[in-house]
């Protein structure tokens, strides 16, 4: 491999540590290739923190090697995968834990932006049944994470630019939801959206790029809400509320629970707008914002 993608090039503006990893990228690559005795298959690609690249294995079957950052998100992605085994996600073939790669089945370029939204709602309800099987005593919890962003959001001036009604029912719902067992008691994906669902030859729709937690299947939904927004542009109201209901129904979850978990990782994003997070910007605290109402309203 001698060309990266320029969406990798990119991400070493993101400081030190990410170009020390991109520098290093095509050493660790072409190691892996040799390691593992596959080859390279077509060009390479990026997720929001990896390469990806396609490659066939030593028996000529199709695959990806993916290599991460190594961040605590791709931490333990090889053992949700492993714990799934193939079971409404993608086949985890092979793992490096330390160089953050994995070997995996090779899948389709469609994703479930194509499908109307309620339908990819349904699909996903559809996954998260086979994908919230019990905890695995590795994975971080989804409430050590939520602790100390509601102790953050507790501490918000009153002069941000939320409303304060919608701070404090996160803050309430939040250490209620800290306090529950059933807060971790599941894997849970993390970050379960329309472009992390890909089509595939041995199932219709198999789910990629786990962020995974001991945590509550009520906390998926957020991401099916804010992704594929411009859609919503005509009605945002009606728009976040079929979403939401088309999920809650099809996956059998308790309504007041989800919109809990709504309200909180929407203010908690909302939080991280105005701290200059990695999606810093007024449409997006106005996103966050309309979201925590409407599944209220």
């Amino acid at each position: 491999m001698t060309e990266l993608p320029r969406g990798v090039l990119a991400m070493m503006a993101r400081g030190p540590e990410w170009v020390a990893w991109v520098d290093e990228l095509p050493t660790v690559a072409q190691r892996l290739l040799a390691e593992w005795t596959v080859r390279p298959d077509g060009p390479a690609t990026h997720g929001a923190c990896s390469l990806v690249l396609p490659v066939r294995t030593h028996d000529g079957d199709p695959a990806v090697l993916k290599i991460s950052f190594p961040d605590a998100e791709s931490e333990h992605e090889h053992l949700a995968l492993q714990r799934w085994g193939g079971a409404g996600a993608v086949r985890l073939l092979r793992a490096e834990p330390r160089r953050r790669a994995l070997l995996l089945e090779r899948l389709r370029p469609g994703n479930l932006n194509a499908p109307a939204d309620v339908e990819a709602c349904q699909i996903v309800a559809g996954l998260y049944r086979r994908l919230h099987v019990p905890a695995l005593p590795q994975l971080r919890t989804l409430t050590s994470y939520v602790e100390h962003e509601t102790d953050d959001l507790a501490a918000l001036a009153r002069s941000a630019p939320i409303p304060r009604r919608l701070v404090e029912q996160a803050t309430a719902f939040g250490r209620d939801l800290i306090s529950d067992q059933a807060s971790t008691g599941r894997i849970i994906h993390g970050d379960l959206h329309y472009e992390n669902v890909l089509a595939a030859d041995r199932e219709p729709w198999l789910v990629i790029d786990p962020k995974p937690m001991n945590g509550d299947p009520h906390y998926e939904l957020a991401p099916m809400l804010w992704n594929r927004w411009d859609e919503l542009a005509g009605d945002v109201r009606e728009g976040v509320r079929r979403r939401f209901y088309a999920l809650v129904d099809a996956a059998g979850l308790d309504d007041d629970r989800a919109r809990a978990w709504v309200v909180v990782r929407t203010m908690h994003n909302a939080m991280w707008v105005l701290e200059g997070g990695p999606q810093a910007g007024p449409e997006w605290l106005t996103m966050c914002i309309s979201i925590a109402k409407a599944v209220q309203d």
